[in-house]
């Protein structure tokens, strides 16, 4: 599902990126973890085509992105991939409902689509009863499902996480966790997960190790 070459990425004189060589299969629950400063971020970046390497080949479902125009990156992102971060990154003048719906408007699905998919994912979410609630009506765990929720709408192959139960508590962090699992045997997708959290990435599927650029 993913397929990485050779990534390589540099910010001025630091060299982040020193040849990165990685698969991971579809239905994949993957973690990748290593200490603060080791590339894990820039990597997620380039997986999911919001930073370009400065070498290397980068592949999803079989598809090159290399000689993609922004255009046409930004319509593959949308319709392929979901990203999910430690904040939840909600618009706050938006309903629960309204914010899964956004990404599903871009792809210009239509109302009456985005409305009823978006309330079946918040009910698979347990959210059913906070749908028209703001985002500062909503609790830390519930702000996150529905950011999953948003990931989810159109479908993507691919769900890309970059520390996503970094500010929640323990028993909010287990639910999550859990509703990786749930998701991907339910709905078949590849999860991608930065993480320092060792109880995540014990069980996940495979653990990636990068340390100063290089997977260990």
């Amino acid at each position: 599902m993913i397929h990485l070459e050779g990534i390589t990425k540099r910010f001025d004189s630091l060299q982040v990126l020193k040849g990165i060589d990685l698969d991971i299969d579809k239905g994949e629950v993957v973690s990748i973890v290593g200490p603060s400063g080791a590339g894990k971020t820039t990597l997620l970046q380039i997986m999911g085509t919001l930073d370009k390497p400065d070498n290397g080949e980068v592949r999803i479902g079989g598809i090159s992105v290399k000689r993609m125009g922004e255009k046409e990156l930004s319509a593959f992102r949308n319709a392929h991939i979901g990203f999910v971060f430690q904040l939840h990154q909600l618009l706050p003048e938006f309903t629960a409902l309204e914010n899964v719906m956004i990404p599903a408007f871009i792809a210009g699905i239509s109302m009456k689509d985005a409305t009823s998919h978006a309330k079946e994912l918040l009910a698979f979410m347990e959210l059913s009863d906070r749908i028209t609630h703001k985002p500062n009506e909503l609790s830390g765990g519930e702000k996150q499902r529905v950011a999953v929720a948003r990931a989810l709408i159109n479908n993507p192959s691919v769900i890309l996480a970059d520390e996503p139960s970094g500010s929640l508590d323990t028993r909010n962090k287990e639910e999550l966790h859990r509703l990786f699992f749930e998701l991907r045997d339910r709905f078949g997708q590849t999860f991608v997960i930065v993480t320092h959290d060792e109880n995540l990435a014990r069980i996940t599927d495979r653990t990636i190790h990068l340390v100063d650029g290089l997977i260990t």
